[in-house]
């Protein structure tokens, strides 16, 4: 079963460690700023990659290749060959995409925590934080909460350089326009909510998500068979990050919340091309995905996944408590 041996990587992890690592990645479950957490640079609390040991890098990537696809492992990695590129670190062949955090200096923006006790009976937690990269995972009595999930890239595409020509993160961009530019005039009405992108997700990275905040856009109900097939598509690049089980879960959410509440909003230019300014949001009574290119002339990238009822487990986390009151 995928949670037991998501313990058993997480404690195989922990043994490795020396007692002062063991100090900065470890925290009691319940502490003040368990749902504190940011995509922007700057230290946060945790173990800094940088400061692993190639044998404990291995054991991390275990742990990792456990809750991502592999799609997602190597939509991770190129985050990090991103920032390796846009910080003039070297050659992101030779650490972000082989692993090689260990004494790198990509390693010194992400850090990894565990809250809780992996050996233990009670909800736990393990989380990868960073610049562009926000990882949380909850587990509660066997369930996993993967959310919030973010990704973002800068540069989008490179533009000069050895590496000139490479793109980050393509999927979300490219099948939005797909899906925008497959709308009929009457649906682009509704979904195109503004000529204004935001300079940033609305959602942030509050606590809390807060659909409100959003415009609904165009419902998967009112699209047409070619255009539902294309939002699904387009979700299943947030979705499909995860490991199979914990993709499958969530799509089973979706489905039983009915897949004809979700809604496609778009704000911007509906071209692509650099300068143009573009957001969308995916919004249901559960799922909500934001994406934005906006920043650095409109290449740099946020992309966002949250689950309205089971952010940090919240969910499982009320049935644990109610369970054993």
């Amino acid at each position: 079963m995928v949670v037991d041996q998501i313990r058993a990587a997480t404690q195989d992890l922990l043994a490795a460690l020396t007692p002062d690592q063991l100090k900065q990645i470890s925290a009691p479950f319940d502490t003040p700023d368990h749902q504190t957490w940011t995509y922007l640079p700057g230290a946060v609390p945790g173990l800094a990659l940088t400061d692993l040991s190639a044998a404990q890098e291995a054991l991390v990537v275990r742990l990792l290749e456990l809750v991502y696809s592999k799609r997602g492992l190597a939509d991770f990695r190129a985050v990090m060959a991103a920032e390796i590129i846009v910080r003039g670190l070297g050659d992101p062949m030779e650490v972000a995409e082989t692993g090689g955090w260990a004494g790198s200096t990509v390693g010194d923006r992400y850090y990894l925590r565990v809250l809780g006790d992996p050996a233990g009976t009670e909800p736990w937690a393990w989380r990868l934080n960073g610049h562009h990269l926000a990882l949380h995972v909850t587990l509660v009595d066997g369930a996993i909460s993967f959310t919030p999930q973010f990704f973002g890239s800068n540069p989008a595409e490179v533009l000069s350089g050895p590496h000139a020509g490479r793109r980050f993160l393509v999927a979300e961009q490219d099948l939005g326009f797909q899906l925008l530019h497959a709308l009929e005039p009457a649906q682009l009405e509704v979904a195109l909510v503004s000529p204004e992108a935001p300079d940033d997700i609305l959602t942030r990275h509050d606590p809390v998500a807060d659909a409100s905040l959003l415009h609904r856009g165009l419902a998967y109900g009112d699209m047409n068979e070619d255009q539902r097939q294309l939002l699904s598509l387009l979700i299943g690049q947030y979705v499909g990050r995860a490991a199979g089980p914990i993709g499958l879960q969530t799509w089973q959410d979706i489905t039983e919340q009915g897949v004809e509440r979700l809604t496609f909003a778009w704000a911007g230019e509906t071209q692509p091309g650099l300068g143009h300014r573009h957001y969308y949001s995916i919004a249901g009574p559960t799922f909500l995905a934001e994406y934005d290119n906006t920043q650095d002339n409109a290449n740099h990238i946020h992309s966002v996944w949250r689950d309205l009822r089971n952010d940090w487990a919240t969910d499982l986390l009320a049935a644990h408590y109610a369970m054993h009151r």
